[in-house]
């Protein structure tokens, strides 16, 4: 890694942490545009490089949440347990997917997401 990755890893982990930590999504929709656009990462590469940063950034933000007094951790249970069995699962169809249909998934889901919060989420 040279001096100019390490820069743009940097920049992407701080802007991931930031996003992490306000919007609780871990980063990813940050860290996996910027790791293809900023570091020429393939999109696969990309995801699964994001999930690697993805636990320790969830790890310090869970704890500081918890001590400023946020967080279920019946709905946090029970959804790590739907989430973890159908990761298992769907990690393996990473390997499966065109790159071209992963990124445009993930670009959609996105967008549909950021749509949808934009004009119809509550504070």
């Amino acid at each position: 890694m040279d001096a100019t990755q390490t820069f743009y890893a940097l920049l992407i982990g701080a802007i991931g942490g930031v996003v992490a930590a306000l919007c609780g999504v871990g980063g990813g929709v940050v860290m996996v545009p910027a790791f293809v656009l900023m570091m020429a990462l393939p999109q696969k590469q990309a995801v699964a490089t994001s999930l690697l940063v993805i636990i320790p950034t969830a790890i310090v933000a869970s704890l500081k949440n918890q001590q400023n007094g946020f967080g279920d951790w019946k709905i946090a249970v029970v959804t790590a347990i739907g989430a973890t069995i159908t990761a298992w699962f769907a990690a393996d169809w990473l390997k499966t997917l065109q790159t071209e249909t992963l990124t445009r998934g993930f670009g959609v889901i996105l967008l549909i997401m950021g749509i949808r919060m934009l004009f119809f989420g509550k504070g």
